[in-house]
């Protein structure tokens, strides 16, 4: 053979030799099995011993500080209860409001808490309901509920029920109304018109006005002129009670002004004297000064009165949880137990339309603003 032909046949049995040691010898009657996938880098990690619950609220956009006040909350509410037995894990409802649902529920939650508003709790609720996954949203309008979607926010209907029927304890009988037009207006017509007959009062007059220049004064001016009237409910913020104080109470004597939850730790309260004895209902503040410190020591900054509502829900939870398997559907049939649930807004509990049932105290403006309670919120529930 010839030195070519040598070297040839050296070259061709170097390179048979570095193809066996790269190969894998597979025994007979065996098939190699495929390399695992590589994990999502967002898939959620199994849990069979927590319970997966979705946390629905903005982080993005013009109401990203409430929702990440609401959800450091809930992380203050596992932390202060060592829960161990919760995951929650936050959506971003900014991009949309139904598809922070549907990731939610493909990544296996079983119970939703928020989103914050209205038209986004009624957003979710087709994917929520398709998945039999509850939702306890925190808005404050009662059009949202039903169908497994829960409202937990404060309803203005419920403040305007609490007022009313304390004024009328205190001596009220003749009721008069301002109500702005819109939405919250026309709710909250229906509702001191429901709260004023279940007092046992009877309703003068009901005004309604806008926005426009003159036509909040205008309003104000046509219920004065109905005659006597022993109380006003303002279904409006206190910068507007301020505005109309001096019209239906000229020298601080006339109607008791009374007004809705908004009232609650609004600073133009101290900005008219003739607001002084006015009345309005709102959740208890007792427990939320020590629940703001811990909030500010852990976070920085002060906390949205809203963020209670991210604490209690998850306090709601742990306590349901008691009693629900992890990975089994939640017992939504327990949100509605009529003894309630206990939360630093107080005592509250779900009705059989879904809606939100609070213990409200009921405050008194007093000389520069400052508020004193004079009918306490409830413990407990009775019945």
């Amino acid at each position: 053979m010839s030195a070519t032909g040598l070297k040839l046949r050296a070259i061709l049995a170097s390179a048979g030799m570095a193809l066996l040691a790269a190969c894998t010898v597979i025994p007979k009657g065996q098939v190699a099995a495929p390399p695992p996938p590589a994990p999502s880098p967002t898939a959620l990690p199994a849990d069979v011993g927590r319970h997966r619950v979705a946390l629905l609220v903005p982080l993005t956009g013009s109401n990203a500080n409430v929702g990440q006040a609401i959800a450091n909350a809930t992380t203050m509410a596992l932390l202060d209860t060592n829960a161990e037995n919760l995951r929650i894990t936050t959506y971003d409802t900014s991009a949309g409001a139904p598809q922070a649902a549907a990731r939610a529920v493909a990544d296996g939650n079983k119970l939703i808490l928020g989103p914050l508003l209205r038209d986004e709790a009624l957003a979710v609720a087709a994917t929520a309901r398709a998945a039999h996954v509850p939702v306890i949203s925190y808005s404050n309008d009662s059009v949202a509920a039903g169908g497994d979607v829960f409202v937990m926010g404060n309803i203005p209907a419920a403040a305007i029920e609490r007022v009313v029927k304390q004024a009328r304890a205190m001596g009220a009988v003749k009721f008069g109304a301002m109500i702005p037009v819109g939405t919250y207006g026309e709710r909250g017509s229906r509702a001191v018109m429901a709260a004023v007959k279940a007092a046992g009062g009877t309703l003068v007059g009901m005004e309604s006005y806008d926005a426009a220049p003159g036509k909040l004064g205008a309003a104000a001016r046509r219920l004065k002129a109905r005659g006597a009237i022993d109380a006003v409910l303002v279904a409006d913020n206190a910068r507007v009670a301020v505005q109309i104080a001096p019209i239906l109470r000229p020298g601080g004597t006339g109607p008791r002004l009374l007004g809705t939850e908004l009232w609650a730790g609004d600073a133009a309260l101290a900005q008219g004297p003739a607001l002084v004895g006015s009345l309005y209902a709102a959740v208890s503040d007792a427990r939320f000064a020590r629940f703001a410190d811990s909030y500010k020591t852990r976070f920085g900054t002060a906390p949205y009165r809203l963020a209670t509502l991210g604490y209690d829900s998850v306090l709601l939870t742990l306590r349901i949880a008691r009693e629900w398997k992890p990975g089994t559907p939640f017992p939504t049939a327990k949100l509605t137990d009529r003894s309630g649930f206990l939360g630093l807004d107080g005592a509250f509990r779900f009705g059989p339309d879904e809606v939100v049932e609070r213990a409200l105290e009921v405050r008194q403006v007093k000389a520069g603003g400052a508020s004193a309670v004079v009918s306490p919120a409830a413990a407990r529930f009775e019945g």
